[in-house]
């Protein structure tokens, strides 16, 4: 992360109305210069003196305690960015929308199953995706409808923390493995100002089990969020993106600030911020 005994600030989180002593209590064991209550459940330590062993005593407590724990050197502020890109399913949303339609045909299990192996980086995504979609072939299309309605929920948070960043002038990019039927939905919804995800087949009113055009894959997610910011004038250094899979990490990586939010292991060992227990919103105590 960086080199020992750097100084550094720890922004601690919690997920429910009882955590402040928690907060307290850990944020002892790192020695700070100064605590400062930046919301009611986080709080800052300011100028500890960072170490391997205090990163590991740090990461069992909060594990214990259920609290999250990020690290900065410095303090970031919401006017550095100008733009955040999110994955949909399991970040913006709680569910993968393709396992739900999946679920429609009695298929759930044998869809989840390659969704799962996708996400944690041991399948091509597009080869994954192919071989989902293809399961679903000969499904009425009012699944779709049924699965917006009755099951897509957005992800704790979300709506507090798009709002918060909509406020302070960034613009919003939803960039996706999943489908357009439920991106743009979403975009409609939340006022979202771009949105990239694949597109079903449907003829005469059943899918055909194909995606048309190309897939949305890591590399194409990369490149929609340089476009994007290429579009606004901006450096990818100057947009927050969020995801959870491994179809994620390469987006994340151009990014200036990478937000692995319940994430798969690879995805948060390599994010610069890991939300486990908190909402979407455990981004704003972070952009003070």
């Amino acid at each position: 992360m960086t080199n020992a005994n750097t100084a550094m600030n720890l922004v601690l989180q919690g997920a429910d109305d009882e955590c402040q002593a928690r907060l307290e209590r850990i944020a002892a064991l790192t020695a700070p210069a100064n605590t400062t209550w930046v919301g009611e459940r986080a709080l800052r330590c300011e100028g500890i003196t960072y170490s391997p062993a205090l990163h590991r005593t740090i990461e069992v407590a909060t594990q214990a305690a259920q609290l999250d724990a990020t690290y900065s050197i410095g303090f970031h502020k919401m006017s550095e960015f100008k733009l955040i890109a999110m994955d949909m399913d399991s970040t913006l949303i709680t569910i993968e929308c393709i396992d739900e339609i999946a679920d429609m045909q009695g298929l759930k299990p044998q869809v989840s199953e390659i969704t799962e192996a996708a996400m944690r980086g041991e399948l091509d995504f597009s080869e994954s995706l192919k071989r989902r979609v293809a399961l679903l072939e000969g499904l009425d299309a009012s699944a779709l409808e049924r699965v917006y309605e009755e099951r897509l929920q957005l992800s704790p948070g979300a709506e507090t923390m798009l709002k918060a960043v909509q406020a302070a002038g960034l613009k919003t990019l939803l960039v996706s493995g999943g489908f357009t039927y439920f991106t743009e939905r979403l975009k409609k919804r939340l006022g979202l100002d771009y949105t990239h995800a694949n597109q079903l087949e449907i003829v005469d009113g059943k899918l055909t089990g194909k995606v048309l055009g190309d897939i949305v894959d890591a590399e194409e997610k990369k490149r929609t969020v340089e476009r994007v910011c290429a579009e606004l004038g901006i450096s990818p250094s100057q947009a927050i993106v969020m995801g959870d899979g491994a179809n994620d990490l390469k987006m994340m990586s151009i990014s200036g600030m990478s937000v692995a939010f319940r994430a798969k292991p690879v995805v948060r060992e390599q994010a610069n911020v890991a939300l486990n227990h908190v909402g979407l919103d455990g981004i704003l105590p972070l952009l003070t």
